[in-house]
């Protein structure tokens, strides 16, 4: 009989992210018990060797990391906060680990009820899409005490290749904040770009390769091209479906709009982007890859 030497780890949502980064756990070794509200989530974890919980309460029994990758704000502090959340049941020194992409504010809140409570914890959101989810490269941009880090690092290195440490706790929330504002603004313009040249005849394979070794050189460009049949395996060669959706780089955009009203802070194209994706969701494609906002200006 085999030995391990890996802590218990509670996973919480098993999405396009969190299935692959739990699957990704249990590839390295780690026990893991999960939850989800949605049965085939369930089903897709127990095949990929998780033990699966009747409850979120259930998963978190005898587990040493508990690791959350929810939709929202409203989410997390569900899970975690009050009388009944999860912070009451997680075993005393346990470690808690929050990957969703929620509001600073409520990251804080959340890790402060948590050190009440004698808990150690970090908001950790992640860079790098399904795909990186998939293959174990994300990027984790954290917030939170070092020595938190430190313990979280096993854990966070067996579902991504990069970790940066932004500072106390929301950090992580700010920095992930930024970088998905550039990205949402980047992608749309990397669309409307593509869109100009086709309506000039160009091809939009060779206008998106030139521009991939050029200076609008960017991963809409290299990873995730948003015009159709560019990119075999990006969302927008399979009618836009899997990736990372639209409303959810609308909520992101959002956040960053109130993370800049609370400073102060100009964010224009910041505010265009949320717009533009804003009237993408209204189109009917809020469900679709965030990419799919070219259709905005792409001709029939």
């Amino acid at each position: 009989m085999t030995t391990t030497s890996h802590p218990i780890v509670a996973f919480i949502g098993l999405g396009h992210m969190g299935g692959p980064m739990a699957a990704n756990l249990v590839k390295a070794g780690f026990p893991v018990q999960v939850f989800d509200l949605v049965p085939a989530a369930l089903e897709a974890a127990a095949a990929a060797g998780a033990k699966v919980a009747a409850s979120a309460i259930e998963a978190v029994k005898g587990a040493q990391v508990v690791v959350s990758m929810l939709p929202a704000s409203r989410h997390v502090e569900g899970l975690y906060l009050g009388e009944d959340g999860l912070l009451a049941q997680i075993e005393a020194g346990a470690l808690v680990i929050d990957s969703s992409t929620i509001a600073p504010a409520s990251a804080r809140k959340v890790a402060q009820a948590a050190a009440a409570r004698g808990l150690a914890m970090i908001d950790a959101p992640v860079s790098g899409g399904t795909a990186g989810a998939a293959a174990g490269t994300l990027t984790f941009i954290v917030g939170g005490e070092a020595e938190a880090l430190e313990r979280a690092r096993p854990v966070l290195s067996a579902m991504g290749k990069n970790i940066f440490h932004m500072g106390g706790a929301g950090a992580g929330q700010v920095a992930k904040l930024c970088n998905n504002m550039a990205l949402g603004v980047i992608m749309a313009a990397t669309g409307e770009a593509i869109a100009l040249g086709v309506a000039h005849g160009l091809d939009p394979a060779a206008l998106s390769q030139m521009m991939a070794v050029s200076t609008s050189r960017s991963w809409a460009t290299e990873v995730c091209n948003p015009w159709p049949g560019v990119l075999p395996n990006a969302p927008a060669s399979r009618g836009y479906e899997g990736g990372f959706g639209n409303d959810l780089m609308l909520k992101d955009l959002g956040l960053a709009a109130e993370a800049a009203l609370g400073t102060g802070a100009s964010i224009p194209l910041g505010e265009l982007a949320r717009n533009l994706y804003s009237m993408n969701s209204q189109a009917g494609r809020g469900a679709l890859d965030f990419s799919s906002v070219v259709n905005l200006v792409r001709k029939a």
